[in-house]
């Protein structure tokens, strides 16, 4: 049995982690060098670093941190925010960066995630979804979840595992940062779908919440921010609490 991972999210604005709720009310986490460092020695299985203003503002992820960050840590590293051409993921994976995360540019651009998977492999591609449980159906939104799309999750992930996508990384908006648990009712209906792993994203406040994620959400790895950022929950202590209840984690 496939290990489940645990991944701790590093949402960055103007080279800080912040963490929000429902992705608003952004408050600062600290230093992403500091904190990545951290989560790496902890055993963090993969880190996640998303630029999440870089779409908005129309600029490229920050290059140079990514390089600060992989100097630092020895564990797989992706990098999301700002992406959309095959040159801006070759300069993130020349300064260190393991895989990227596209989002609102593979919605625009579908056809970026064939030419990601073509040029570096399946595995490197990420595609991120964010959406919003709206009249029963889970609209997509784009730019850090300002725009909603036409697109409904279920749909787009398919697409997006047939272009060549790697994983899916589906981030529930209506559970981000609420700390009542992740959507697993859509997590368990997406890993049953698609043949490519699944994380969880949205919703983590305590360690039953992971446990639930793996068992009734059917998710490949479960991704959170704030629990570990504010020293709630730590990596080790979870991974033990995992292990104890039968779910098999690196430790």
């Amino acid at each position: 049995m496939l290990s489940k991972r645990i991944i701790p999210c590093l949402d960055i604005k103007d080279g800080r982690t912040v963490k929000g709720t429902n992705f608003l009310n952004l408050r600062d986490a600290g230093d992403p060098v500091d904190l990545a460092d951290l989560y790496a020695k902890e055993g963090a299985d993969e880190l996640v670093f998303l630029d999440i203003t870089a779409t908005h503002e129309g600029r490229k992820t920050f290059a140079e941190l990514v390089q600060r960050i992989a100097e630092r840590i020895n564990i797989p590293f992706t990098v999301g925010g700002g992406i959309s051409t095959v040159d801006d993921v070759q300069l993130l994976l020349r300064n260190g960066a393991d895989k990227v995360s596209i989002n609102s540019a593979a919605v625009r651009n579908p056809q970026l995630i064939a030419d990601l998977a073509a040029k570096f492999g399946s595995q490197c591609v990420v595609v991120a979804i964010d959406a919003k449980c709206i009249d029963g159906k889970w609209v997509v939104h784009l730019n850090g979840g300002r725009i909603p799309t036409e697109l409904e999750l279920f749909a787009w992930a398919k697409r997006a595992q047939e272009l060549g996508a790697g994983e899916i990384l589906f981030t529930s908006m209506d559970h981000d940062g609420v700390h009542e648990g992740y959507a697993n009712e859509t997590l368990a209906e997406l890993s049953e779908m698609l043949s490519i792993p699944v994380i969880a994203s949205g919703g983590a406040g305590n360690m039953m919440d992971f446990y639930d994620t793996f068992t009734k959400g059917k998710a490949d790895a479960a991704l959170a921010a704030g629990v570990f950022h504010f020293g709630e929950i730590r990596i080790p202590g979870l991974k033990q609490f995992l292990k104890d209840k039968g779910i098999a984690v690196r430790v």
